[in-house]
């Protein structure tokens, strides 16, 4: 079969690969679509930074670079390993694409996604969603019902929007300023939207990506080059600052201005995965109690967030702005998304 694998910086190549079959408790998926992630992105221009190296193979799954890519995808169900229950061959499914210990302190107490060994599936070893076929653990495999695996493609990066937004501990009604609008700030804007943010302001200097914030949710949308983001914060919240805020940029200014815009006693979300070691005024934190936290991909999310698309809450499908064939990766997709990120958002690939 054929796999799109990461050799090492800037060198993506399609492989030819043995097919997987699935063992005990395992599923085997022929994958229909998979998104490309800024993660990937970031291994391709800088890696191995998450790929584990022959040097330091994973220690979950021995891999190592070469690693097959691709952790947003969908598909049907294409065989059963022993064992398995309540799926069949055909059923539409998203993947959940972690691997993890499971005896550690953070999977025992539920969050498998902070686990000490965690890894993901499209960046720790052979199985990936740039495949044709792809074998993970049952309990990683959901079904979708209704929806189309294109709309599938997207419940992985819309979970990590909601799973940032429910971590932020938002009332309904509430104010939420989200700092970027690439691909996660709109998807953390979305699930805000969907679960009750009374109003939901975007941050971003880029026009393009300005366009898009009112679809994905936003009331209202700030250019940080036209105004002062803090005060027109506090402006439309009757001076108090938003509830809670979101860093999706992994900027030091970006921290720096959702922090300052963000009410005492507030919190403030770290979503993105910064490429450098930030650099941050502690006293801003200190002088107003505003509780910086982080959140990481998602855990016992999915469910939900399959929900929110299947009832109508979220369209996911106004985040997709290309399909591409497998063959097509790298000029079509890496680069396209490298070189016009501004217009952009998420790049479906088709194994």
């Amino acid at each position: 079969m054929k796999a799109a694998r990461f050799h090492g910086r800037g060198d993506i190549r399609i492989d030819d690969l043995p097919e997987p079959h699935p063992g005990p408790g395992q599923v085997q998926i022929a994958v229909e679509w998979c998104g490309i992630c800024g993660t990937d992105l970031h291994e391709y221009l800088d890696g191995p930074i998450f790929a584990p190296t022959p040097d330091a193979p994973h220690p979950l799954t021995g891999g190592a670079v070469p690693i097959t890519l691709g952790h947003e995808f969908s598909g049907v169900v294409a065989e059963l390993g022993s064992g398995v229950t309540g799926l069949r061959e055909g059923d539409r499914v998203v993947v959940e694409p972690y691997d993890v210990c499971g005896h550690c302190v953070a999977c025992k107490a539920g969050r498998y996604n902070i686990c000490r060994s965690l890894g993901f599936i499209g960046l720790d070893g052979d199985q990936g969603g740039f495949a044709e076929k792809a074998v993970v653990d049952q309990r990683w495999v959901h079904p979708i019902g209704n929806l189309t695996t294109e709309q599938g493609a997207l419940i992985e990066p819309l979970s990590v929007g909601y799973h940032a937004a429910k971590l932020s501990g938002l009332r309904e009604g509430e104010t939420a300023a989200v700092f970027g609008s690439g691909p996660i700030g709109l998807v953390t804007a979305a699930a805000l939207r969907a679960i009750g943010a009374g109003q939901v302001i975007v941050v971003e200097p880029a026009a393009a990506r300005k366009a898009k914030a009112p679809g994905a949710g936003a009331h209202t949308v700030l250019d940080p080059s036209e105004v002062d983001v803090g005060e027109a914060i506090r402006d439309l919240t009757g001076g108090a600052g938003a509830d809670v805020t979101f860093e999706c940029a992994g900027i030091d200014a970006v921290l720096a201005s959702a922090i300052a815009s963000t009410k005492p006693g507030g919190t403030c979300v770290n979503v993105s995965i910064w490429g450098h070691p930030a650099t941050l005024d502690v006293n801003s934190l200190v002088l107003s109690e505003i509780s910086l936290i982080g959140s990481l991909a998602y855990a016992n999310r999915h469910p939900d967030t399959i929900r929110l698309v299947q009832d109508g809450v979220v369209d996911v499908e106004q985040f997709i702005t290309g399909r591409i064939a497998l063959d097509d990766i790298v000029d079509r997709g890496f680069r396209e998304l490298i070189d016009h990120k501004e217009t952009n958002v998420k790049i479906l690939v088709h194994p």
